[in-house]
């Protein structure tokens, strides 16, 4: 069984730091995402449907686009890669009636 939380963030909200506690997939359910990991040099700009794992322990920091973006968190991952998924299968983890589909 996975945990997923929702959130939303707006444009003029600053930057906010995360430690992921457990692997876990950050998915952007609308809107757009600014996302560095601490350790990684690039940086990633994710859009609507767009996804990326997090290893355990990392720690992330988040912004979003002119629009704001609502995106969900994923926990319970095997996954410990961190790289940008496209395409990831959304009714594999995300409930349908919320939207991303």
């Amino acid at each position: 069984m996975r945990e997923v939380r929702i959130f939303e963030l707006e444009h003029d909200e600053p930057a906010a730091a995360w430690r992921v506690a457990r692997p876990s997939t950050f998915k952007v359910i609308s809107g757009e995402i600014w996302l560095t990991v601490e350790g990684d040099s690039a940086d990633y700009w994710l859009a609507t449907g767009e996804s990326i794992e997090l290893p355990r322990q990392a720690v992330t920091w988040i912004s979003a686009g002119r629009a704001g973006a609502r995106f969900a968190l994923a926990s319970g991952s095997e996954r410990g890669a961190t790289r940008p998924t496209r395409g990831f299968s959304v009714p594999d983890w995300l409930p349908r009636w919320l939207g991303a589909v």
